[in-house]
């Protein structure tokens, strides 16, 4: 059960920074820096606990590369589910709903969310499961900024998601139109899935 809530936690936040920075735009193109930062701090709050995905498309990951039970894979993701949808709701509350954004070529917003589902479960399989980076102390700083580079570089596109539950949670909060998570939610879990062949393939002896 602590698992689960730490994942709940750390999706909450993370998509609260997202509502709380974007609807309102009072800190305009520095958002993904907020946005990067506290999924930084959230997963160096509960790395220890149950590896700080907030991420359904990094859990596959994790499941896949073998460092995450399957019986918690869909808790995790109901989890992280969860805590966007509460999240959502409390910047409802805040700031009231944003303005959808219109995602005007969906392969164009497919490719992008996908790349950068891609970069963000290889890095997070390579700085916090990885042998070879045991016990390091960059791991988090590493994964937020990865969200905080893809958001500055195709947020614009596809809305800067890489991850299922964030696109329930912005969709929730009308960020995004719901009949567009589709994207988000299938490009993150293939991105997920090539990251863990990729880092199979690079660390055939890291079991």
């Amino acid at each position: 059960m602590k698992k689960y809530l730490t994942e709940f936690v750390g999706a909450f936040f993370l998509v609260l920074t997202i509502g709380c920075t974007v609807i309102p735009g009072a800190i305009g193109a520095l958002a993904p820096l907020a946005i990067g930062s506290a999924l930084m701090v959230m997963v160096f709050a509960g790395g220890h606990i149950s590896g700080g995905h907030y991420n359904p498309g990094v859990t596959v990951a994790v499941w896949l590369r073998g460092r995450c039970d399957t019986k918690d894979v869909l808790p995790y993701i109901i989890s992280q589910v969860l805590g966007a949808v509460v999240a959502a709701l409390a910047v409802k509350f805040l700031y009231g709903e944003g303005k959808p954004m219109e995602i005007a070529n969906a392969p164009k917003a497919f490719v992008a969310e996908l790349l950068f589902s891609f970069g963000l479960a290889y890095v997070v399989l390579n700085v916090a499961t990885a042998k070879g980076n045991a016990n390091n102390s960059f791991y988090g700083l590493a994964i937020g900024f990865t969200v905080m580079v893809g958001a500055f570089s195709v947020g614009g596109i596809s809305g800067g998601a890489f991850n299922s539950a964030v696109a329930v949670g912005i969709a929730t909060m009308k960020l995004v139109q719901f009949s567009d998570i589709w994207i988000h939610i299938v490009a993150n879990l293939i991105g997920g899935t090539a990251a863990a062949g990729i880092f199979q393939i690079n660390n055939p002896g890291d079991r």
